[in-house]
């Protein structure tokens, strides 16, 4: 029975009705996790980063979902260049630290430049609150309501948006060293990626 739906998805790929490819931005605060989840996706391995100085990119697959993702970096001076990235985005993913409180509102800052930028209308957000793993990381609703998203996320279920006007917006719990929840995010994403 695995060999005829394996077959029927390699079909509908084929015709290009399964197989979707995006062009995704991983964004954040430096120190946030973005060069780990982005090396965890491409090398499925663990390692220490230096934080990234220049933007890199890669082409990944996820499921059925094949993207180029851009690690920009998360340094004050860098986020200058986020910008020039915008082009054609399909999806952000905003890593945030939700063990470091000190920064929740520098994170927020950010995001609500991104959220409110013209060039990023649309666009889905998935915003993966990282290092759940550290004992006094903040929980999902104490990280919404520091980053002003109490009641603007869209639901983590299939939810249709579809001619609605809304913008797909979740927060995810995860801790990407542990290989925990940001699976569950990208799964969410990828409804909403045409």
């Amino acid at each position: 029975m695995s060999f005829l739906l394996d077959w029927f998805y390699d079909v509908l790929a084929s015709i290009g009705l399964w197989q979707k490819e995006a062009k995704i931005l991983f964004l954040g605060l430096d120190n946030a996790g973005k060069t780990t989840l982005f090396h965890m996706l491409s090398q499925e391995h663990l390692a220490v980063h230096e934080p990234t100085q220049h933007p890199t990119s890669e082409e990944l697959s996820i499921g059925r979902i094949r993207f180029k993702a851009f690690d920009l970096g998360g340094h004050r001076i860098v986020r200058r260049v986020w910008r020039d990235y915008y082009a054609q985005v399909d999806a952000v993913v905003y890593v945030v630290d939700a063990a470091d409180r000190c920064r929740f509102a520098e994170s927020k800052m950010e995001l609500d430049a991104l959220l409110s930028d013209d060039a990023l209308a649309g666009v889905p957000f998935l915003v993966l609150g990282n290092k759940i793993d550290i004992p006094f990381a903040a929980p999902e609703q104490e990280l919404c309501y520091y980053l002003g998203l109490t009641g603007l996320s869209t639901g983590k279920g299939n939810i249709d948006l579809t001619g609605t006007g809304v913008r797909p917006v979740e927060v995810f719990m995860c801790s990407i060293v542990r290989r925990m929840g940001y699976g569950d995010g990208f799964r969410w994403m990828s409804q909403y990626i045409k």
